[in-house]
């Protein structure tokens, strides 16, 4: 075991603290404008690829272009996290991704297959985002 009172009377520590907190200041400053922007970017092109896969077969046809417009997104940030959504007001999105089989309300019966246009799209954009968020933060280094 060690002993530290048969240290030299001469010997100090040095530490470079200051300068570390210094950078990791720097860094956070930084930092959320980055993630902000990324994070924008992927949302702009999730909604563009779900507008595209919701364009015709394998996904849902699209005869007005009412309900593919109807995708939107938006980006909020409080300062210490960024949030993206990505979405549709449009009550019809949810049958046209996971199909629909039995009566509706009216009792009409249904046997609607899946299109799937949303769930394509997150799985296409998601390793784009991760890969630009690990870059931004360092870790892909």
């Amino acid at each position: 075991m060690a002993s530290f009172s048969k240290r030299h009377p001469h010997a100090s520590a040095y530490s470079n603290a200051g300068q570390i907190a210094a950078q990791f200041d720097s860094r956070a400053a930084s930092t959320l404008p980055q993630v902000t922007a990324i994070v924008q970017h992927h949302a702009m092109l999730l909604e563009t690829r779900i507008k595209a896969k919701a364009s015709g077969r394998p996904g849902p046809n699209a005869s007005t272009g009412d309900y593919r417009r109807s995708w939107t997104h938006e980006v909020y940030t409080d300062g210490v996290t960024v949030t993206a959504t990505v979405g549709t007001n449009k009550p019809q999105a949810r049958r046209l991704e996971y199909g629909y089989v039995g009566p509706d309300s009216l009792g009409r019966i249904f046997n609607q297959p899946p299109y799937p246009h949303l769930g394509p799209a997150v799985e296409e954009i998601r390793p784009l985002l991760l890969s630009a968020l690990a870059g931004s933060t360092g870790e892909g280094m």
